[in-house]
């Protein structure tokens, strides 16, 4: 069913001109489609779109290199009451498929949020429905009292709303009483005095009151319940009705991080909770309630979550999924946040998400990143990983990131530090890039157009627009070749979430990417993931249900979607279900190699506990373990074996599963299988220059480089020997390659050309001419240069309050043209630079390291160049705020700065902009 449902995204594919150098040469790259351009997020503030606009903002973001848009719908913009649209009203329905029909035209897709702002909820959704909360009431009793007052909620908020759903009283000895028949209907309780101390808890189901958080005209509401199927059922029938006739072409349905506060039950939890483990917890109500760290409270909640993470996944994300694709759709899914499995969770959607939330520190030399301009949290690889290894392990063929959200404060975020951290997602499995975000904002909206309060502002009102398809041509070409055959990792490693789910302490667990500090780095799971990739190992994650899947044999282990990993890992871990620990046995004796660092001393829950206990120590017990040398020890078992060893590493080189050396040179990867031939994605995120030669893992005939910043490509320097081939690499720092390992020898194409020897430099010492184009507030008049510098230091108050385009141009001389190669370097560049050398175009030099190889535009004699550069919004912003020019004027959050606080630009100081150099061309 699902190989179907990715049949219609192709129904969006495009064939489609590449970047320059590309279309003569049809069969290097991979075809570009829609799904390999990056999309974005389309804020619509307040639905105040029209078709005018529509089309012309469409077409626009297809020129600047998107291949489709994710329309939001969120609050909107003060004074343009009179332009808002009801969601899902008869007229937003037509400005929808408007949108979906112009996308089509020009090639490009569209997603659609199933909701506005964020979480799902609005009017269709009525108390009875909305998100719950248990809430726990508690009456002591010394010996011959009762309790008195009605049994009713405290909290006034709740009262009228909150249902009683149980009433448990305890003695001294812990020994539990239902009391639930005794209360009538009034919440009075008929009872005998107590003969001893006695407390009496009160469980009622009420709601969190939370509201739908952003949300858009027509959106408003309480949040949905989404523990509850008859509740996700009332809330996508509002879509279901609005359809009717009007069905719209949506690609893929959107769900956004879960940040349901406080949501932590159900009406229906105590039935379903007594179905799953075969004990009733109301009469556990006061282990659920407990902050005492025991034993027996862990077992307990640790049966809660996993009930809880059982109804999520099949009441709302296996349901709104079932949903999306009765409509010919798929759906998009950000699990993170959830009170669940996420691994499960991530692989029931079509398109599994992660997101980056702030910046991450690089030492590449020159990227900007100050302290002021930066939120305080790094996006975390190993989290982003949850996602791609759901995808992976289930057959996904895309993975999606919510990327560059709150990368650096508004209007200061430059494409150089965009570059890295696109690239950091790319190495954790991601190929499927959605930017954060693209606001629609109508042409008469004056500069800077309406703006959504947490995104990066990728709008065309943006000073740096016009040299965006630099990145998103960058970030196409990487896709392209990340969409390609099939991930190809060689570990798959178990995630013992009971270990987690076992904790005493609160009540939910919700997995979020802001709390990894609690539920995530802390583990054992954790270390070993990042140990083993940093010596060379590609891994994706797996659930207990995903191993109960999933079949062994001699070449390994395969997953119910054919995944194939060369080994299984199970980090130290303490609770192990017996069920999980048979499925992982059972690969073993299918003939799979399976690692285990400790084995699992525990069982999770409360029931039948010590019987679950024995059965696991017969289990374990007939493993018969012998030493392998290393500390390595070896059970045969069936077919296979299995590993024990404390040092994963030795384990992994007893079973003859080789890690990639190239590691050891600095660089970073991540690699793709296409029928036996592998790509390798390569980035240099150190400090250095690299130029050695690296292993890569088997025998190949040839090895093409693929230059996703240029699209040049040619052979490289290779040989193969002893099952490895060693290949040459340069990288400067902050730049990447893409390395194509055939089976096969390649011919008619040239070889590659490495930078050996410099041998001097071309001075570009002439006079230059600086022209500013477009942008404001002011275009400044045009300068005569003796050297280029930064706009702030020409001692002209409109330049430093510039934002926009200006033009450099100058000559210089070639007194003979050598063999060889010619760099041209522009040094420091604030912040993107368009080339043209004698009047041709040499390419958008947009990020980190500004260089370029130029020997084919050069002549002897007299030479013309001709360097456009766009800087950051921010001294235009500056001069408006000094000014108290208003431009921000929002319903909901306003406007708020990277800490979330008030936005003020007025004391900024000026960012450096234009072409600050030095430039020369060096000879090589």
């Amino acid at each position: 069913m699902l190989a179907k449902k990715f049949l219609f995204i192709s129904a969006f594919c495009m064939a489609a001109t590449a970047a320059a150098g590309q279309t003569k040469q049809p069969l290097i790259w991979p075809k570009v489609t829609a799904q390999t351009r990056p999309w974005t997020r389309w804020w619509w503030m307040g639905n105040a779109v029209d078709q005018k606009n529509i089309g012309m903002l469409l077409k626009k973001y297809q020129q600047a290199g998107f291949g489709g848009v994710e329309v939001t719908p969120i609050y909107g913009a003060i004074g343009y009451e009179g332009r808002y649209i009801d969601f899902l009203s008869p007229k937003w329905m037509d400005m929808l498929n408007y949108t979906a029909g112009t996308a089509a035209t020009l090639g490009m897709g569209v997603d659609m949020n199933t909701g506005t702002g964020w979480p799902f909820g609005g009017p269709q959704i009525k108390t009875a429905d909305a998100a719950t909360k248990l809430i726990i009431q508690t009456y002591k009793l010394n010996p011959g009292e009762i309790v008195k007052e009605a049994i009713r909620v405290n909290d006034v908020k709740q009262q009228g709303i909150a249902v009683l759903q149980a009433l448990v009283a305890y003695d001294e000895k812990g020994n539990a009483t239902d009391l639930m028949s005794k209360v009538d209907a009034a919440g009075n309780l008929n009872m005998q005095p107590v003969t001893s101390k006695t407390e009496v808890f009160a469980a009622f189901a009420g709601k969190t009151l939370q509201k739908v958080k952003r949300a858009a005209p027509g959106g408003e509401g309480f949040t949905l319940n989404h523990l509850s199927k008859s509740a996700t059922d009332v809330y996508l029938a509002r879509f279901t009705n609005a359809y009717k006739g009007r069905q719209p072409k949506v690609r893929a349905y959107f769900n956004d991080s879960y940040e349901v506060y406080g949501a932590s039950w159900s009406p229906e939890l105590f039935d379903v909770f007594k179905k799953d483990h075969g004990y009733d917890l109301r009469m556990h109500i006061r282990e659920l309630n407990s902050k005492e760290e025991n034993e027996t409270v862990g077992r307990v909640k640790s049966d809660y979550r996993e009930t809880m993470s059982n109804m999520l996944l099949h009441n709302f994300t296996q349901n709104w999924t079932n949903w999306a694709h009765g409509l010919k759709s798929i759906t998009k899914n950000q699990s993170h946040g959830s009170p669940g499995n996420l691994l499960d969770l991530y692989g029931t959607v079509d398109i599994p998400e992660c997101e980056t939330f702030g910046s991450s520190k690089f030492p590449i030399p020159g990227l900007r990143r100050d302290s002021a301009d930066v939120r305080n949290v790094d996006p975390n690889p190993i989290m982003l990983k949850f996602a791609s290894s759901a995808g992976h392990v289930n057959g996904k063929p895309l993975i999606s990131s919510e990327t560059f959200t709150w990368l650096t404060e508004h209007f200061k975020t430059s494409y150089s530090q965009c570059k890295p951290e696109v690239e950091q997602i790319f190495l954790s499995g991601v190929n499927h890039v959605f930017y954060h975000g693209t606001t629609y904002s109508p042409d008469d909206i004056k500069f800077p157009g309406w703006l959504f309060y947490a995104s990066m502002n990728m709008v065309p009102d943006n000073s740096l627009w016009s040299h965006a398809p630099g990145l998103n041509g960058y970030i196409t070409r990487v896709q392209s070749v990340l969409q390609a055959g099939k991930a190809d990792n060689e570990i798959l490693m178990y995630w013992p979430i009971y270990d987690a789910w076992n904790h005493p302490k609160g009540l939910d667990m919700p997995m979020a990417i802001h709390d990894i500090n609690e539920w995530l780095i802390p583990t054992a799971f954790y270390k070993n993931a990042v140990k083993l990739q940093k010596q060379g190992y590609s891994i994706d994650f797996a659930s207990d249900l995903a191993l109960m899947k999933s079949a062994g044999s001699q070449v390994g282990v395969k997953t119910s979607a054919n995944a194939l990993y060369k080994t299984l890992v199970v980090p130290e871990c303490t609770m192990m279900p017996n069920e999980t620990l048979q499925s992982i046995l059972k690969l073993a004796q299918q003939g799979a190699t399976v690692i285990f660092q400790k084995l699992p001393e525990d069982v999770p829950g409360l029931a039948k506990v010590d019987e679950r206990r024995a059965q696991q120590k017969q289990i374990l017990a007939a493993l018969k373990f012998i030493s392998a040398g290393s500390g390595v020890k070896q059970a045969n078992v069936g077919a296979g074996k299995v590993l024990l060893a404390d040092n994963l590493g030795n384990a992994l080189a007893y079973a003859n599963i080789p890690a990639e050396k190239l590691v050891e040179s600095g660089l970073q990867f991540i690699r793709r299988n296409v029928g036996g031939n592998k790509y390798y994605y390569l980035v240099n995120h150190t400090a250095k220059a690299i130029d050695t030669r690296i292993p890569l893992n088997g025998t190949f005939s040839s090895v093409m480089m693929m230059d996703p910043q240029s699209s040049a490509y040619g052979l490289a320097s290779s040989a193969a020997a002893n099952g490895k081939t060693n290949v040459r690499v340069q990288l400067q720092s902050g730049e990447a390659m893409i390395l194509f390992a055939s089976t096969q020898p390649k011919t008619g194409i040239s070889k590659w050309s490495y930078l050996e020897k410099a041998t001097g430099e071309i001075e570009l010492k002439n006079p230059w001419t600086l022209q500013f184009t477009q942008g404001g507030p002011i275009v400044p008049a045009a300068k005569k240069l003796d050297k280029v510098k930064s706009w702030t230091d020409l001692g002209d108050t409109d330049a430093v309050n510039f934002s926009g385009t200006g033009v450099y141009t100058s000559t210089f001389n070639v007194a003979a043209k050598i063999t060889g190669q010619y760099v041209l370097d522009l040094g420091q560049v604030d912040e993107s630079a368009r080339v043209w050398i004698n009047d041709k175009e040499v390419g958008i030099l947009w990020s980190i390291p500004f260089k370029v190889r130029v020997g084919s535009y050069l002549k002897t004699g007299v030479n013309t160049i001709k360097i456009e550069v766009d800087n950051l919004m921010a001294n235009r912003i500056r001069y408006m705020d000094q000014n108290k020019m208003e431009w921000r004027k929002y319903h909901e959050i306003n406007f708020v700065n990277i800490n979330y606080k008030s936005f003020d630009a007025s004391n900024w100081t000026p960012m450096p902009s234009g072409l600050i150099g030095p430039v020369k061309i060096v000879k090589y």
